[in-house]
């Protein structure tokens, strides 16, 4: 299955200071309009991935790193140089990291195929993702969106 997703991926941050290695297929594919996300990426939502923890490798400075406000036990990772955020630490039972799609070297694959916080999306704001949530989908959804990834997700040409 590894070779139908062409992996391993490169990812770099802005200024290539720091290198992450994808070498698992992605869980799934994400578009994001929570206000957080907005101010985040100066934009109206933000492009993930969930890539499982052992595909998933850094090289480079150590990152600067935030803990997110609230609840939910992660943390944002951002590049020491050029401060870009480029991905979000889950607890280690999640078994996944969340990678700004942009940050991949090749990018040209990459479509949401879910939108979340929806509630909070900017008007003009559209995406194209199948599958749409106003909040976050819960846990038995997420489950079946990941399995319907598998199967029916963007991967690269």
């Amino acid at each position: 299955m590894t070779t139908d997703w062409k992996l391993p991926w490169k990812a770099h941050c802005r200024c290539g200071a720091v290198e992450m290695t994808i070498s698992a297929q992605p869980l799934l594919t994400m578009a994001c309009h929570c206000r957080g996300c907005q101010k985040m990426s100066a934009s109206a939502y933000s492009c993930s991935m969930a890539v499982p923890t052992d595909g998933f490798a850094v090289d480079g400075p150590a990152r600067d790193t935030r803990e997110a406000e609230g609840e939910g036990g992660y943390t944002h990772n951002f590049c020491p140089e050029c401060h870009s955020w480029i991905f979000t630490e889950f607890p280690p039972e999640m078994g996944f990291v969340n990678l700004r799609a942009t940050m991949l070297d090749d990018p040209s694959w990459f479509a949401p195929f879910v939108e979340t916080q929806t509630a909070e999306k900017l008007p003009f704001a559209e995406t194209g993702a199948p599958h749409s949530f106003e909040r976050f989908p819960q846990m038995e959804e997420m489950m079946q969106l990941v399995q319907r990834y598998a199967a029916e997700g963007a991967k690269p040409a």
